[in-house]
């Protein structure tokens, strides 16, 4: 018999590769720039994907279009742009519809791919007396569930966009022409499929109204998680355990208004041991929590980066069972699966660290030096 050694690592490779790759990148000034350094950061991880999946999500990109909501949706056939697009003119107006620009690159079966700017019709939202973000995010579930996966909107923020679908980094890069776009955020993934498929729609990030995440894991809770958010309106159609992790920050925080400090202990929670060791105004604060949201405890293995207008966030599971490691040089802060991928494009760091699990960590734009010290170090 071969050693254990032998037959986990018969290459004898030195490194420690957990699939997926992640990486984010926010200058913290608020400049926008290109995407020459997070594509050279994630291509620096290719051998965390295998082709089946990578995409990006760039924010500030849309400046003369900040004030609409910005769909970016898949179509399989014509038929069903035609329904789409008849339902938007119903729901919204759109102010400018447009083909996304592309070019050839090496990506599998792509599906044609538009671009609408969008306003909700006021009458209709004073009428449902809603905000405009849950018109929009009911839309978006209607029509990505009706569709049955022939129309999907993959991105609906403000002044921001995914593009994302079936190749590796460069490639989507290269058949979404990124090199046109400028942002102060780039959120960035390379996919590795295990129990999942490898689709256009499946690739990450997942986004909702402006938020986005990018996740290296996978999640055993998916079931329970899905059943939660599903009493609250949201409706999963992208074949993927990620697509809960972005509903339920929207839930949590946009929705429900929890702080972003707490939302870790609702997703990646200490243990009931551990919580009965506390003092007394943490424990009642923590099991109110724990039993509020049991349904949006996130069990597995797991490493995100969540973004969302102005901040990027990175969150390991509790038992830190996925890398992720942070930091801080110049105007920038930095999110990734491997120190390595940040060290090529900053060699030079204020500071690096590797997260522990459960420790989130927030960048903000403009926000001033002492929130981003105290929120840098969460835990």
């Amino acid at each position: 018999m071969r050693p254990l050694s032998q037959v986990n690592n018969p290459y004898k490779d030195d490194k420690n590769i957990d699939a997926c790759a992640l990486f984010g990148m926010i200058n913290i000034e608020g400049t926008r720039f290109p995407f020459k350094d997070p594509l050279k950061a994630i291509s620096n991880m290719r051998e965390r994907g295998n082709g089946l999946g990578a995409g990006f999500a760039v924010y500030g990109i849309y400046p003369d279009h900040k004030e609409l909501y910005a769909f970016h949706v898949m179509y399989l056939n014509r038929q069903a742009k035609r329904r789409v697009e008849k339902s938007l003119e119903e729901e919204f107006r759109v102010v400018l519809s447009e083909e996304l620009p592309t070019k050839e690159a090496k990506v599998s079966n792509p599906p044609l791919t538009w671009r609408y700017f969008v306003e909700p019709n006021t009458s209709k939202v004073n009428e449902e007396k809603i905000t405009e973000d849950d018109y929009v995010m009911k839309n978006v579930m209607r029509i990505n569930v009706s569709e049955r996966g022939k129309a999907l909107i993959f991105s609906s923020g403000k002044n921001m966009g995914v593009f994302k679908g079936v190749g590796y980094p460069e490639d989507i890069a290269e058949y979404f022409c990124l090199e046109e776009y400028e942002g102060y955020m780039w959120i960035c993934h390379s996919r590795y499929p295990t129990n999942t498929p490898g689709w256009w729609g499946g690739a990450h990030p997942f986004s909702l109204l402006d938020w986005t995440v990018a996740h290296n894991g996978e999640l055993s809770s998916y079931g329970a998680n899905r059943r939660f958010l599903e009493a609250y309106g949201y409706k999963c159609t992208m074949q993927t355990d990620t697509e809960v992790l972005t509903y339920a920050f929207d839930l949590l925080v946009r929705k429900h208004k929890i702080p972003l400090e707490l939302v870790p202990k609702i997703l990646t929670p200490p243990f009931w041991d551990e919580i009965d060791q506390m003092q007394q105004k943490q424990k009642q604060l923590l099991t109110a929590l724990r039993q509020t949201y049991s349904g949006l405890l996130m069990n597995g293995p797991f490493s995100l980066i969540v973004a969302r207008q102005g901040q990027m966030i990175g969150l390991p599971d509790r038992m830190k069972l996925r890398p992720l490691t942070a930091g801080m040089g110049g105007s920038f802060l930095y999110l990734s699966s491997e120190e390595a991928a940040i060290r090529v494009v900053q060699p030079t760091l204020d500071k690096v660290w590797n997260l522990t699990g459960g420790e989130i960590v927030v960048g903000m734009v403009k926000a001033p030096a002492f929130v981003r010290l105290q929120l840098a170090t969460m835990r």
